[in-house]
């Protein structure tokens, strides 16, 4: 079946990345250390981390700030530490001439990223301005309270999107997160450059 609706991953995808500038800037405008800062926020384990509970939707905004403080013993300005938490993506320029492309030939596109609130609203406050224009759903993590490769996520996209998992296409860039959106009926491929992703899409009909 050819992909009716097209879901692409953010980090690595869409951008590029880095939590350890995130850490570096959040452990700055705190006064604490990288390593305490890191420790904390992405930690050893990653399903151990508060990153990883924030972007599951288990811990409110508030509540991730009140942790960071109480836990630091620390009291910084909370727009300066969002900030510096959100300011560590750079648009992937190759990725976002083609979701333009894509959506300029008509197809429907829509994001599927493992997300927290603070970086969905630093992505989308109109730095980034193709992230508000070319998709038409946007599938968080933390909205969803699923993260990839967790089946229930994969589902929400797909009753978001109205279209039948075997008509939907999506890119990640790590495996098991490509393997989660198979099992549950996806069309998925993993993102290892530009070129491969569009033989990926040609491959299955897609034109621009």
């Amino acid at each position: 079946m050819k992909p009716q609706f097209l879901y692409f991953d953010l980090g690595n995808v869409l951008l590029t990345f880095s939590n350890e500038r995130a850490c570096e800037q959040m452990a700055a405008v705190a006064g604490v250390s990288y390593e305490d800062v890191a420790q904390l926020v992405i930690g050893p384990h990653e399903r151990e981390s508060l990153l990883w509970r924030f972007e599951h939707g288990l811990v409110s905004e508030d509540e991730f700030f009140e942790r960071f403080c109480r836990e630091l013993n620390v009291e910084p300005d909370r727009r300066e530490l969002e900030v510096a938490a959100a300011d560590m993506f750079a648009p992937i320029e190759s990725s976002f001439a083609l979701v333009q492309d894509l959506k300029a030939a008509g197809h429907r596109l829509g994001i599927l990223s493992n997300t927290n609130p603070v970086h969905w609203r630093f992505l989308t406050d109109g730095r980034f301005p193709v992230l508000c224009d070319v998709f038409e759903q946007n599938v968080t993590s933390f909205d969803a309270r699923s993260m990839k490769p967790d089946r229930k996520v994969y589902d929400f996209a797909v009753q978001k999107c109205g279209v039948p998992a075997e008509g939907v296409f999506f890119v990640d860039d790590r495996i098991e997160n490509v393997e989660g959106a198979i099992t549950a009926g996806l069309n998925a491929v993993q993102y290892t450059d530009h070129d491969q992703l569009e033989v990926d899409l040609k491959q299955r009909g897609i034109e621009w």
